[in-house]
This record gives C-alpha cells, structure tokens and sequence, in this order.
C-alpha cells in the first residue's frame, strides 16, 4: 500500500490544479482564448503551472519506488512536506516578481534536493538489495 505517497501525490494534485485555476482565471479576466497573450503575467501562471507539472510526477514516481521498497516513512514523510513547500513557493515567487525572487529560488532548490535526496535513495535501495 502507497498511504505516505498517496496522502503527498493527492496534496501535490490539489497545487496543480490551484496553478491551473490561476492560469484560467488569468485568462478570463483578459479575455485570451488560448495561450498568454503576450502577457507578461500571463506567461508566467503558464510556466509556473507548468513547472509543477514537469516536476512533480517524477518525484511521486520515485516517493512510490521507494515506499513500494519499504523505504524509510520518515523520509517520506519529509520529502513530502518539502515538495509541498517547494511547489508553493516557487509560484508564489515566480508569478508575482520578474527575475529572481526568494519563492522561485528557493522552491526551484528544494524541489532539486527532493528529487536528489530520492535518487540516490532509490539507488541505495537497489544496492543493498544486490548484496
């Protein structure tokens, strides 16, 4: 059973659609069918939606590899809790100031220390199992 992925997949959903309700509502109030519009703002909900996307399905994928190996919970536990900081740091960051920003940088770095923290985790598992 993924309990400790599941419970973190589920919160990490409930951020992608929180980005995709900003893209929406972005477009809506300037009346863009499609796209951003040329929009600074506007380009800048996209890539933060879509940054979440591109990030954390690999991270759910490698939280579920490693529970799935008895990983440790506690480190689920908290590559969990980081990656939901992460990924409410880095838009917050992101949209609301051009350039770099203390919520982009930091969300983007936490978010690498995740996927790292489970590579090498998953690799560990792997090794172990070989001897």
């Amino acid at each position: 059973m993924l309990l400790i992925t599941g419970f973190y997949a589920a919160l990490l959903a409930l951020i992608i659609l929180w980005l995709c309700y900003r893209v929406v509502v972005f477009r809506r109030v300037k009346k863009i069918e499609i796209g951003d519009g040329g929009d600074d703002k506007g380009i800048r909900h996209i890539r933060a939606q879509q940054n979440a996307v591109e990030y954390i399905p690999i991270v759910v994928l490698l939280m579920a590899t490693y529970e799935m190996n008895q990983g440790n919970s506690y480190l689920l536990h908290g590559i969990g809790i980081a990656m939901v900081i992460a990924r409410l740091m880095h838009p917050s960051g992101f949209v609301n100031k051009k350039g770099v920003s203390f919520g982009r940088f930091y969300g983007t770095a936490l978010t690498w220390l995740c996927l790292l923290v489970l590579a090498i985790a998953n690799v560990w598992a792997f090794a172990s199992a070989m001897i």
